[in-house]
C-alpha cells in the first residue's frame, strides 16, 4: 500500500447515474451559504466581522491595499510583520473575504509551470502551517494529491516532473493505475496509463485563511475598513500621493492593487490608467450532499485530460473543472458592486454538461449521489494564463496583485512575501520577471481582447503544456509591413508581445497536409508543435539552418524592442553610463553589447547600443522587453527632460539577412563600401538599399553569424524586401524563422534575456565579465554588488552542454528545465535547449552550483566546472553531456576571421568591443 493519511476507507459502490436533462438539483442557495461553502468551520452567522468600524479613514499611511481577500490580506500580514503595520491601510468594498476568495475551491498544489511560482507556493504553505501552530485557523489540511493521466504525452509530463522534482524541492512519486486506485477508492481507473502522487499538497479554507491573515495584520497595526471603496486614486509626477474613498482621502505613497476580477476597473481609476489585463470568466463548483463514509484524508484529485477536479469538503465532494472552451462573464465590462447579488452568477447547466459528464465517468458513484448546488462564480484570468504580478509601469509605486485564475489561496503567502518585501526593500526576493505586469501592451487591455482570450485561456490551465504551445485567439494583431510577403512564402507563425513572427517556413504545407490552390492565397497557419520528441519541422528548420551558415537566409526581426535616446549635450552619454555596466563612450558607428543591472548585479535588460552620433543611441533589446526596459530606463533618467526617450519599435521593420554571402548580396544593392576594413563587424551605417534611403544597417545578427540587420523605415520596407529577394535568388537566399535563429544561438552559446538571462543572474555567472567595465570612471548601477561578488567569487556558472549518447529520433528531446548532474549529484538545470545541426547533437545551455552537504550553495571556479562528469535527466532517463565554458568554434566551409574571433561567452576575460579590434591587429 502506498503511505498516506488514511481514516475509514470509502468503498466504491455502484449507481445509477442521474438523467442529465430534467436534473434538478437543491436551489435558491443563499450568499451567506456560497460563503461558507469551504468555510464549514465557521459558523452559520456572515462571516466574522474583524474590520475596524469604529476607527475613521486615517488621513496619512504609508500603504493603501485595495481588495481584503486573501492576497490582500497577505499583503498586509507581511507589510506588518515587516514593520510597516501602523502605516497601512487595508480597503474593502465588500467584506472581508467577501469576493472571489469567499467562494474559491481552496486547493493548494505546490506543482506550478515554472520554478518562480513553485516557490511562490512553497512559501504559501509554510505561512499556513506556521499560523496552525500559532493557533490561528486556515484549515489547512496535508491530505495530499493525485493527478491523473489518460495518455502517453500526459505520463511524460509527469516524469518530466519528476525529474524536476529533485531540484524543486517537492516530494513525489509516479504511480500506476492500481496504485491510483489505493490512493483514491472514488476513481475510476481502467483508462488511465497512470498519475502522479504528491503528498506535501493539500487543502485550505479561504475565508479562515483571510481573517486569520487580517487578525495577525491588525495586530500588528494595519488599520481595517470593510464597506470602503476606492473612488480614485491619485498620483502627482508618475507616483502615488493619495487614494480617494467613500469614506474620504488618505494621502500615502504606496497603493497595492489586489482587486480580483475588479483589478482592471480600479487600473482604470488613476490618471494615466493602470493597466490590468483581465477578464473574468464563469467558473463552477459541484457540491454533493454528504457522503456517508467518506474519507476526510480523500487526496484533491486532479484529471486534467478530462478538465476537472475533486476534493473532501466536510464529508461532501466539490467538483469543479475548466472547460476547454469557457464563458466569459460580464462582457458587456459592467461589473457589479460588492453589495450586488449579480456578483454570483446564474447557473448555466447546458455550458457546465461537458465537465460534468467527465465527472461521472471519473467518480463513478456521483450519478447515485444527492447534489445539493451548482455554484457560479465569476474567476478573472489574464490573457497568457499567468499570474499578475509587481509594480505598474504607468505610475510608481502602485503594485497589483491579481489575476490568480482560481487559485490564489495556493499563492498568496509567497505573493503577499513578495510584494512586501518590494514595497520595503525596494526589489522581490523572488525571480518573478514572467509574472511582473511589464509583460503586457496597451494592445493586452484591450477589452474586446481580453473577451475573446478569456474564452481559450482557462481551458489551458489543465491542457498540456507542449513546446512553444501558442494561442489561437488574438492573432494577425501586429504585423510587419512585409507579413503579406511572408505569409505568401509560406510562413507558420508564432506570436510574441502580439506581434506575428515566422518561426520557421513550409511554402508547399507538408505539414499542414494542405495542397495550395494556384494563384490562391496562403492561409494563417499558426505553430504547433504537438510532442516532447523529435518535432515534424526538424527537416524544414535543419535547411533553414543550412542557409544561414552556408549561404543566405532572411528572417524578419521586426518584432525587436527599438527605442533612441538622445540628448542636446552630453547628458544621453552620462545617464547610459549610469545604466549601462560596459562603456558606452564608443566612436560613433560603433556598437556595444551591454547589461543594465540592478543593485544586485542582475539583469534588468540585456541590449545592443548603436551610437548614431555624438549625443544619440538606438537601442535594440528583445521584444519582451519593450515595455520594461523602457520603464526601467525612464525611471532612471534625469527628471529635468535633458535626455529624450522615443519607442521606435513601430516606425521600423527590421530584416535581418545572414550567411557567408550577404556582404556580396548587400553590396549589389548599394554603393556603401561592406568591406571589413570599412563597415566591420559590431558597427552601425545608415545606407541607402534599391531605391530607398535611411536604412539604419547594423552589422551583427545576435546568433554569432556573418550578417546584417536592417532598420528600415516603414514605409520603404516592401521595396527593400522585395529587391533582397530578387537579388538574393543568385546566393540562393531562403527565408528562415526563429526556430532556425534558436538553434544558431544555442550552438554558439548566446544567452537571451527571459530564457536564460533574468533579474538574479550577473555577467559574472555567464561569462560576459569582460562586459563589465568596473574602471570606465562612472559608478554605474550595481557596480558594487559585482565587485563583491568580483572578489568573493561566483555561486553559479553558465555552461553549455552536448549530450553524447542521445538518439534524437526516439529519446525525448529537452526543452528546458531538465536536471543537471555532476558525478551523480544534482548540481542545476538548463534554461534554453536545441538541437545542434552542427553537432549533430542536442545542445543544453543552463547554470550550475556547488553545493554543500547541507545545500547551501558554494564558489563555482572554472576548475570546479571542467572536472566533472555530467548527465542531463530527461523525463527521469540520464544522458552523458559534454561541458564547456566558452562559445565553440564551429567548423564551416567558409571561415571568417570576424566569425571566429567573436565568443559572446568565454570564461575568460579576453577581447573588447569593437572585436574588430582584434581581427584588424
Amino acid at each position: 500500500m502506498l503511505g498516506r493519511p488514511t481514516h475509514q476507507a470509502f468503498k466504491r459502490t455502484s449507481g445509477v447515474k442521474f438523467p442529465l436533462k430534467g436534473f434538478s438539483p437543491v436551489r435558491n442557495v443563499s450568499n451567506s451559504s456560497v460563503l461558507k461553502t469551504v468555510s464549514s468551520s465557521l459558523s452559520d452567522s456572515v462571516i466574522n466581522n474583524v474590520a475596524d468600524d469604529k476607527r475613521p479613514l486615517p488621513r496619512e499611511a504609508k500603504v493603501v491595499i485595495c481588495g481584503a481577500g486573501v492576497m490582500g490580506a497577505s499583503v498586509a500580514y507581511h507589510l506588518a510583520e515587516l514593520g510597516w503595520g501602523s502605516n497601512t491601510v487595508l480597503l474593502d468594498q465588500g467584506n472581508i473575504g467577501g469576493g472571489a476568495t469567499g467562494h474559491t475551491a481552496g486547493l493548494v498544489g505546490v506543482f506550478k509551470p515554472s520554478l518562480a511560482q513553485v516557490r511562490l507556493v512553497q512559501s504559501t504553505v509554510a505561512l499556513y502551517k506556521s499560523l496552525e501552530e500559532r493557533g490561528l485557523p486556515t484549515g489547512w489540511k496535508q491530505c495530499g494529491s493525485l493527478c491523473l493521466a489518460k495518455t502517453r504525452d500526459r505520463m511524460t509530463v509527469f516524469r518530466r516532473m519528476k525529474a524536476l522534482a529533485v531540484s524543486w524541492g517537492i516530494d513525489c512519486k509516479l504511480v500506476s493505475p492500481e496504485e491510483v486506485l489505493q490512493l483514491c477508492p472514488l476513481v475510476r481507473t481502467d483508462d488511465l496509463k497512470g498519475g502522479i502522487w504528491i503528498p506535501g499538497d493539500g487543502v485550505g479554507d479561504p475565508i479562515q485563511i483571510c481573517q486569520s491573515l487580517v487578525k495577525v495584520a491588525q495586530d500588528g497595526g494595519v488599520h481595517v475598513l470593510e464597506g470602503c471603496s476606492v473612488k480614485r486614486v491619485v498620483s502627482s509626477d508618475g507616483r502615488i500621493v493619495a487614494v480617494d474613498t467613500s469614506h474620504g482621502t488618505v494621502e500615502c505613497q504606496y497603493f497595492v492593487n489586489c482587486g480580483g476580477f475588479w483589478a482592471r476597473q480600479i487600473g482604470q481609476m488613476s490618471e494615466p490608467f493602470v493597466k490590468v489585463p483581465l477578464h473574468p470568466c464563469d467558473h463552477y463548483y459541484l457540491h454533493t450532499r454528504p457522503i456517508p463514509g467518506l474519507d476526510p484524508m480523500t487526496p484533491v484529485v486532479r484529471d486534467q485530460d478530462s478538465h476537472i477536479y475533486f476534493r473532501e469538503n466536510d464529508g461532501c465532494l466539490m467538483l469543479g473543472g475548466f472547460e476547454p472552451v469557457a464563458k466569459p462573464a460580464f462582457e458587456d465590462g459592467l461589473l457589479p458592486e460588492a453589495s450586488s447579488a449579480s456578483r454570483k452568477l446564474p447557473e448555466d447547466w447546458d455550458h457546465f454538461h461537458v465537465l460534468l459528464e467527465q465527472m461521472l465517468h471519473r467518480v463513478p458513484t456521483l450519478g447515485s449521489t444527492a447534489l445539493d448546488r451548482l455554484v457560479n462564480g465569476p474567476e478573472a484570468f489574464s490573457p497568457d494564463c499567468k499570474w499578475i504580478l509587481g509594480e505598474a509601469p504607468e505610475i510608481e509605486n502602485y503594485f497589483v496583485a491579481a489575476g490568480m485564475k482560481t487559485v490564489g489561496i495556493s499563492a498568496a503567502g509567497g505573493v503577499g512575501h513578495s510584494t512586501a518585501n518590494w514595497i520595503v526593500n525596494g526589489f522581490s526576493s523572488y525571480e518573478m520577471y514572467e509574472l511582473d505586469i511589464t509583460r503586457f501592451l496597451g494592445l493586452h487591455n484591450n477589452r474586446k481582447f481580453l473577451r475573446d482570450r478569456v474564452r481559450e485561456v482557462p481551458g489551458l490551465h489543465y491542457a498540456i503544456n507542449y513546446p512553444f504551445s501558442e494561442f489561437s485567439t488574438g492573432r494577425n494583431l501586429r504585423m510587419s509591413p512585409i507579413y503579406p510577403k511572408l505569409r505568401e512564402a509560406g510562413a507558420v507563425f508564432g506570436q510574441v508581445m502580439g506581434y506575428e513572427r515566422p518561426v520557421y517556413f513550409d511554402p508547399e504545407g507538408l505539414l499542414a497536409n494542405i495542397t495550395p490552390e494556384p494563384g490562391s492565397e496562403k492561409p494563417f497557419r499558426i505553430a504547433e508543435t504537438k510532442t516532447f520528441g523529435k518535432p515534424d519541422w526538424f527537416d524544414i528548420v535543419s535547411e533553414e539552418y543550412a542557409a544561414c551558415r552556408e549561404s543566405v537566409g532572411l528572417c524578419d526581426y521586426s518584432s525587436f524592442t527599438k527605442i533612441d535616446l538622445w540628448s542636446k549635450g552630453n547628458e544621453v552619454v552620462e545617464s547610459l553610463q549610469h545604466l549601462c555596466s560596459n562603456d558606452v563612450d564608443v566612436p560613433i558607428g560603433s556598437i556595444i553589447h551591454t547589461g543594465m543591472q540592478n543593485s544586485r548585479g542582475g539583469y534588468e535588460n540585456d541590449c545592443s547600443l548603436a551610437r548614431l552620433a555624438e549625443n544619440h543611441y538606438m537601442m535594440i533589446a528583445p521584444t519582451i522587453q519593450q515595455t520594461r526596459c523602457k520603464v526601467w530606463i525612464q525611471r532612471h533618467l534625469p527628471t529635468d527632460g535633458s535626455v529624450a526617450l522615443s519607442d521606435v519599435t513601430s516606425m521600423y521593420t527590421a530584416i535581418c539577412v545572414m550567411g557567408p554571402f550577404t556582404r556580396s548580396l548587400l553590396s549589389e544593392l548599394t554603393d556603401t563600401d561592406l568591406s571589413p576594413q570599412s563597415f566591420p563587424f559590431f558597427t552601425f551605417k545608415e545606407l541607402d538599399v534599391g531605391l530607398a534611403n535611411g536604412i539604419r544597417a547594423m552589422n551583427l545578427t545576435h546568433t554569432g553569424e556573418l550578417g546584417y540587420v536592417l532598420y528600415i523605415p516603414n514605409e520603404f520596407a516592401l521595396h527593400v524586401y522585395t529587391r533582397l529577394k530578387e537579388v538574393g535568388e543568385r546566393y540562393d537566399l531562403r527565408h528562415t524563422g526563429y526556430y532556425a535563429m534558436r538553434a544558431l544561438r544555442v550552438e554558439k552559446f548566446f544567452a537571451f534575456w527571459g530564457q536564460d538571462l533574468d533579474t538574479t543572474t550577473t555577467p559574472l555567472e555567464c561569462g560576459r565579465s569582460w562586459r563589465v567595465k568596473f574602471e570606465k570612471g562612472t559608478n554605474f548601477i550595481g557596480r558594487e554588488a559585482l565587485l563583491q561578488q568580483r572578489d568573493e567569487g561566483v555561486k553559479r556558472m553558465y555552461v553549455q552542454l552536448i549530450l553524447q549518447d542521445h538518439d534524437p529520433d526516439v529519446d525525448l528531446w529537452c526543452w528546458g528545465g531538465e536536471p543537471i548532474y555532476r558525478d551523480g549529484i544534482y548540481v542545476g538545470a538548463t534554461t534554453t535547449t536545441g538541437y545542434g545541426y552542427t553537432f549533430k547533437k542536442q545542445v543544453c545551455l543552463g547554470f550550475i552550483q556547488n553545493f554543500d552537504e547541507s545545500g547551501e550553495p558554494q564558489k563555482v571556479t572554472s576548475d570546479f566546472v571542467q572536472s566533472g562528469s555530467y548527465e542531463v535527466d530527461i523525463g527521469g532517463i540520464r544522458y552523458l553531456a559534454k561541458v564547456n565554458l566558452r562559445s565553440p568554434n564551429l567548423p564551416t566551409k567558409f571561415p571568417d576571421k570576424e566569425r571566429e574571433a567573436y565568443q559572446a561567452t568565454r570564461d575568460k576575460v579576453g577581447v573588447s568591443e569593437p572585436i574588430l579590434k582584434a581581427v584588424n591587429s
